[in-house]
């Protein structure tokens, strides 16, 4: 995949992580003393009922939220040590995420929704063009490159947001629902994708779902309650 490279390093790590909201005069915690080790090149399932916390798991991974306290590294670098800069700049180079509702911008193309990010790189017009292009044969949809987003179906329009978060070659995929907004078939669609972006690519997959067909396509599901990972099996 012309300057694609599949074995970039994206080892994940959480230390013994806190994590607070503060709500009118309440304070809640989602994490106290949260500890997680992902290998580079896995694909983990995260599932867990409503409030466990799985939502801001993705969000103190991609460098969205930071913790109150504790250590969040990866690739050996300190998320939690870098300015908000330097945290903007590393999210834009290393993390793809991919939304249950798709958050495709509803008057572009589906090619340009995947162009939207290489404007900000240093990529010409050429070469941006030939990367969208390499993306839609990747999700199979070479053909519906010039469909509004209202032209596709909702498998498609995943697909188009899968290839989106692929844009600036990321090592980490973040997948919040990736199928809660699918039918099976168009669901498997999507998970099939995900399935050649960890095993033919490289990419480490970290998936929240209340799917547990969803949860067979990944490697490892790691069950989360009340802010803690109660449970661990393989796929």
């Amino acid at each position: 995949m012309d300057s694609f490279n599949a074995a970039m390093s994206a080892g994940l790590s959480l230390k013994q992580v806190r994590k607070s909201y503060r709500i009118s005069k309440e304070v809640v915690t989602i994490f106290d003393d949260l500890n997680l080790e992902i290998a580079q090149g896995d694909f983990i399932a995260v599932v867990g009922p409503s409030g466990s916390g799985k939502s801001t798991l993705l969000n103190l991974i991609g460098g969205i939220d930071r913790p109150d306290f504790g250590e969040i590294s990866f690739a050996h670098t300190r998320l939690d040590m870098l300015s908000e800069a330097e945290l903007t700049a590393w999210r834009g180079a290393n993390v793809g995420f991919v939304f249950q509702f798709y958050n495709l911008m509803p008057m572009l193309t589906g090619a340009q929704n995947i162009e939207l990010p290489l404007l900000l790189t240093s990529l010409n017009s050429r070469q941006r063009r030939d990367r969208v292009q390499t993306l839609l044969e990747l999700v199979g949809l070479e053909d519906r490159g010039r469909h509004l987003p209202s032209e596709l179906s909702g498998g498609q329009r995943q697909r188009i947001g899968i290839a989106r978060a692929l844009a600036s070659d990321p090592k980490l995929l973040l997948c919040d629902e990736p199928t809660g907004d699918l039918d099976r078939e168009t669901a498997d669609d999507a998970l099939k994708v995900l399935r050649i972006l960890n095993a033919e690519l490289g990419k480490t997959i970290v998936m929240v779902t209340h799917d547990e067909i969803a949860c067979h396509s990944a490697r490892t599901v790691l069950r989360l309650d009340k802010g803690q990972f109660v449970t661990q099996r393989a796929a």
